[in-house]
């Protein structure tokens, strides 16, 4: 395939520049507003833009974007404590759940693992313990109400030595 240089072709840029004798024309679009009131701003690509049009987009779009972006952050950082708090209720949950099982009095509330704030509860049901450990997570909006973790262990009575059965 030939080129269109090869063939005798010549764009129609080229042939503008030849007839102008090597200068590109601009045309004058408007005036530009502001410190530079008497200064035109000349296009050479045929498109209409006016300098400045965009002025202040950016801190528009920022303003705008930023709360939400802050919100999102809150939320996030919220969740994250959540799920840690839940972790360490799951934890003092079998760690209760196990003591219970074993008829352990010292461990009966969870020991060291419970979360600040939280509440054990053991319920000894046949042969199985089931404790549940209840705690508040702090939004990190200061005025939001807190929102309550639940988590749940289950284990099956030890027998008692001398006793036989459970």
């Amino acid at each position: 395939m030939i080129g269109r240089r090869q063939a005798g072709r010549v764009p129609r840029s080229e042939v503008a520049e030849r007839r102008s004798g090597g200068r590109r024309r601009f045309r004058l679009i408007g005036q530009v507003s502001g410190a530079g009131r008497n200064a035109l701003r000349a296009s050479g690509g045929g498109r209409a833009l006016r300098a400045g049009a965009e002025r202040g987009s950016f801190t528009a779009e920022l303003a705008a974007g930023l709360p939400a972006l802050l919100l999102l952050l809150l939320v996030g950082l919220t969740a994250v404590n959540a799920v840690s708090t839940r972790a360490s209720c799951l934890h003092a949950a079998r760690e209760a759940a196990l003591a219970a099982a074993r008829d352990e009095a010292d461990n009966g509330d969870g020991g060291y693992a419970t979360p600040p704030g939280a509440e054990v509860s053991v319920l000894i049901d046949g042969g199985r313990v089931r404790a549940t450990v209840r705690a508040p997570v702090r939004t990190l909006g200061g005025r939001l109400p807190r929102i309550t973790v639940v988590a749940t262990a289950v284990a099956a009575l030890e027998p008692r030595i001398g006793l036989g059965t459970p």
